[in-house]
């Protein structure tokens, strides 16, 4: 499942072909993904320009002006496992994003295709279909079920170690699974928490609560964590994203941050934490691999 690095990888390379460009016509190839798309869904953007495109976790936003008796509203989009926009322009074809595999062939898995004014097309291609599209009014998208009990973004101004502490404490799970609980810190997955709780110094199975003081205080522990997610997301947005399995960057050149990882997909290789010799180690934890180094993450 992409993770926000990736999705926002995606954002800025959709961003320059869609952000004040009106949708001329939209065809939908099928009445579902993950869930049914919304009623009238090709009517409904027909018409509407994109007065910009954001995202909220792992969630693309796009923000679709009022249009006659239309109101503002957004078009929710996320990849699920496998989905992808190619961009046409012409005889130009790039994929927003940048992808390890093979994306599915044009054609078959080409589901929503949105024509856009310029001459350029936006195409979302999904072979396994966990990818959804949703159209919500601006003024309830903060209280849309999908957004309601996000936490704050992991690099925004709102995510600080007193606003870690507060969701931490009293957490009888382990920091890990804090972590990727999206009511904690939105648009964090497996990758990126096993990467900050490395560079961190910190043990997946710590207590959650260990981070916060007996006064609800965050301790030196969680400020550098805070720190430390923050570096480790701009690290791998810069460099487009990782490229496991079906992530690709928009331009189409391969993403590179998984050749920087010091403790993810690396059991039995040599921990890189200066001056630890210690050997990463795998461990599952709710169902989900854990790579870590014992020797110095405690």
């Amino acid at each position: 499942m992409p993770e926000l690095p990736e999705v926002e990888t995606v954002r800025r390379g959709l961003a320059p072909v869609m952000e004040g460009r009106r949708i001329l016509s939209a065809l939908a190839r099928r009445p579902d993904l993950r869930w049914p798309l919304p009623e009238r869904f090709a009517e409904r953007l027909a018409g509407r320009r994109v007065a910009g495109l954001g995202r909220r976790a792992k969630y693309l936003l796009a923000d679709l002006e009022p249009e006659g008796a239309a109101p503002a509203e957004v078009l929710v989009m996320h990849l699920g496992m496998s989905g992808s926009f190619r961009v046409e322009a012409g005889e130009d074809t790039h994929t927003p994003g940048a992808f390890h595999l093979p994306r599915g062939a044009a054609g078959p898995h080409d589901h929503v295709v949105l024509s856009l004014e310029g001459g350029a097309e936006v195409i979302y291609n999904d072979p396994r279909r966990f990818g959804a599209m949703l159209l919500v009014p601006r003024i309830a998208l903060d209280e849309h079920p999908l957004f309601r009990e996000l936490g704050p973004e992991p690099l925004g101004n709102a995510f600080d170690a007193v606003r870690l502490a507060a969701a931490l404490a009293g957490r009888r799970t382990s920091l890990k699974a804090a972590l990727l609980d999206q009511k904690v810190v939105a648009g964090l997955g497996n990758i990126y928490v096993c990467e900050a709780l490395h560079r961190a110094g910190l043990s997946p199975e710590r207590p959650a609560a260990s981070l916060v003081t007996p006064a609800g205080r965050p301790t030196a522990r969680a400020r550098r964590l805070v720190e430390t997610i923050g570096a480790v997301l701009e690290e791998a947005i810069a460099a487009g994203g990782s490229t496991l399995r079906d992530h690709a960057r928009v331009d189409g050149t391969l993403g590179y941050f998984q050749h920087t990882f010091r403790a993810y997909d690396r059991e039995g290789s040599a921990c890189t934490m200066p001056g630890c010799h210690g050997t990463i180690a795998r461990l599952v934890q709710g169902g989900r691999s854990t790579f870590y180094c014992a020797t110095c993450q405690r």
